[in-house]
């Protein structure tokens, strides 16, 4: 039986004086707006369509009076149904729902989706048999399951768009007549990156973790055909055949595709569209290239040395193109936040900004220390050193930067950013080879599951992950809700 589906676009409509900034909880008018149990409906926009079940069912009736974080931007929201089969029946039932044109103003917000009958203001079981809420955040443009939402559902992101899908979905098609959106400010997990567990992983040396499309993947300098791991949800790993044996070194998540690069090997870029199946890419150069971020719709590599220039971008991961950087130097780490790109390096105390990942200026750095990555969150570039007397540095703007004090001088490898927490891991130290900090300013020590050289550090679905590459058989930890 064939899927059908729907689009609606939702609207906003402005009040007289000008669109309302606030960001407190705002319906983004996906068909009936409901409001402390009363309907504010002032046009209809309705029409009747069959999920395959044979009854008719309304989407789209009803838009806002209130500026959603969309503004004026046109979200595309498509509702699905899957056939469910079963002894002697089978059913049609609500089973995903994709959004997309999300504009970067909705970074930040939580999403929330519900769905309605034709007439109660009680919103349908949708999962897990009583949940009735589905919440995604949008974590600065990568979509993650959201607050109460961790499991029995699982979501595919991609640039401005999501799809979050039920495993077990609880309505049926003939049942849903009504479907909500509502933005609102991030309602934060339980994981701060205080505690940690150790897990089971093969033993190879992993250099790097990353978070996207409802999957983690790490990579790795050591294996035979395996410098790859996935897992649902940093516990259970699995190995993965790497396109090359080559030294990777850093691997990152954008446009629905995921993209390593390595510092050996004649193809020094691999990319996969769910971090199992791998394919070969063609670096610009044979640099060795240490770190890969994505933003504003390009992929920016840094390198360390090699023949070539020391950056390299690319739209997709697949077709690179060389770019000259702000001075060559040991470039270890690059992100990307507010508009802009931010790389550091591991000597001369350099620091580099553009705005396009193609033009690089140079900046100074707090110290001469020897940086070693950097990231981005509300609102502050955090870069972290191994070496030096002050390892940690901000910025709000990635051209001015001020020292930190570390919690500890440890050997700080990798720094992340998630639920309102910076957390870096570190090589070295006695059973502290974590800290964390809720601005980059202030940090705290945090017992690591082990004393492991941990190298790579991630978030997602409400949990940080990190890998090391030393240990026997758990080289990777992880702080759960």
């Amino acid at each position: 039986m064939q899927e059908s589906q729907e689009q609606y676009f939702d609207d906003p409509v402005e009040e007289s004086g000008g669109p309302l900034k606030k960001k407190f909880t705002s319906i983004l008018a996906f068909l009936l707006l409901l409001v402390g149990g009363t309907y504010l409906v002032q046009t209809t926009l309705a029409a009747n369509i069959a999920l395959n079940s044979g009854s008719p069912i309304q989407f789209g009736q009803g838009i806002t009076a209130t500026t959603a974080c969309s503004g004026a931007t046109n979200l595309t929201i498509t509702p699905n149904s899957s056939f469910v089969n079963a002894s002697g029946a089978g059913a049609h039932y609500f089973s995903s729902v994709t959004v997309s044109n999300i504009p970067s103003d909705c970074y930040g917000d939580d999403f929330t989706i519900n769905a309605y009958g034709n007439s109660s203001n009680t919103p349908l079981a949708l999962f897990n048999s009583t949940s009735t809420s589905a919440v995604v955040y949008n974590n600065s443009g990568t979509f993650e399951l959201g607050v109460g939402t961790l499991t029995g559902a699982s979501i595919t992101s991609g640039s401005g768009t999501f799809t979050i899908t039920f495993t077990n979905p609880v309505a049926t098609s003939g049942s849903v007549f009504k479907v909500t959106l509502q933005s609102s400010a991030h309602i934060a997990t339980a994981s701060t990156g205080v505690t940690w567990t150790s897990r089971t992983s093969p033993d190879n040396d992993w250099y790097d973790v990353t978070y996207g499309n409802g999957t983690f993947v790490a990579i790795a300098t050591s294996g035979t055909g395996n410098r790859v791991m996935t897992s649902p949800d940093g516990i259970t790993w699995t190995s993965r055949t790497s396109a090359a044996d080559n030294l990777w070194t850093d691997v990152t998540y954008g446009n629905g595709t995921f993209v390593a690069v390595a510092m050996s090997g004649v193809s020094r870029v691999m990319t996969s569209p769910n971090g199992i199946t791998w394919t070969s890419r063609t670096a610009a150069s044979d640099n060795y290239w240490n770190d890969v971020t994505y933003g504003n719709g390009t992929f920016v590599a840094v390198s360390g040395g090699g023949s070539g220039d020391y950056v390299m971008t690319s739209p997709d991961g697949i077709t690179w193109t060389s770019r000259t950087a702000a001075t060559n130097s040991d470039w270890r780490g690059v992100t990307y936040g507010n508009g802009t790109f931010v790389a550091v390096a591991g000597s001369g105390g350099y620091a580099m900004s553009s705005p396009d990942g193609i033009t690089w200026t140079s900046r100074t750095s707090a110290s001469n220390n020897t940086w070693n990555d950097v990231t981005y969150g509300n609102g502050t570039f955090v870069a972290v050193a191994m070496s030096g007397v002050s390892r940690v540095m901000t910025s709000p703007d990635g051209i001015t930067w001020t020292s930190r004090t570390a919690a500890t001088n440890s050997d700080w490898s990798k720094v992340t950013y998630g639920n309102g927490t910076f957390v870096a891991v570190a090589a070295s130290g006695t059973g502290n080879r974590v800290m964390t900090s809720p601005d980059g300013i202030t940090w705290t020590s945090r017992t690591s599951a082990a004393d492991k050289f941990w190298y790579g550090v991630a978030y997602g679905n409400g949990t940080f992950v990190a890998v090391a590459y030393s240990g026997t058989g758990n080289r990777v930890m992880t702080s759960t809700p």
